[in-house]
């Protein structure tokens, strides 16, 4: 993968449409739907069998990510807000949903996300504000490892203060809208 580095423009992309994507257990492309390749600025061929994070933004706080994947890993379909990058560099935001994907036994075998354009309100109401702090938290730290479990902490501690678990809250977020 080449180094992109965030431009700073936000693309956007229709509401009435649904970014989709598949993976393997890996996080590995296995599908990308026609709008995600271009909105992400990737040819099909050029994303398949790609990590997933091709499309990572270097604003997202790792724990968004930690907590995510945690859920899909158990079996739980999950919902989060999430900054991605495109080729050139410019970001787009979107409202993911998260499912793991079963063969006939019910063993995990990937996961499929369906990608929708969030709510402004919500975004800079709530999200950009919070994974702003989750990032400092993140970035105070030098160790990794340490950096995450910090970060992982800020965004418990922020759902716990809102009473709710994290999938209340993310939808509570979008019927506030």
């Amino acid at each position: 993968m080449r180094h992109v580095t965030p431009s700073g423009r936000e693309a956007f992309f229709p509401a009435s449409e649904l970014i989709v994507s598949k993976t393997d257990t890996k996080g590995r492309l296995t599908y990308a739907n026609r709008l995600f390749c271009d909105i992400a600025g990737y040819r099909e061929a050029e994303l398949i069998g790609q990590p997933h994070n091709i499309i990572r933004h270097p604003d997202m706080p790792r724990a968004v990510f930690k907590l995510l994947w945690d859920a899909v890993q158990q079996g739980r379909e999950i919902f989060a807000y999430v900054k991605n990058m495109t080729r050139t560099g410019d970001h787009y935001w979107v409202f993911a949903h998260v499912t793991p994907s079963f063969d006939g036994t019910g063993r995990t075998v990937g996961y499929h996300s369906n990608r929708r354009a969030p709510d402004r309100a919500v975004l800079e109401g709530a999200i950009i504000p919070l994974y702003a702090d989750i990032l400092r938290t993140e970035r105070s730290h030098a160790n990794g490892k340490d950096a995450l479990s910090a970060g992982c902490h800020a965004l418990s501690d922020f759902v716990a203060s809102r009473k709710a678990s994290y999938d209340e809250l993310m939808f509570s977020l979008q019927s506030a809208a």
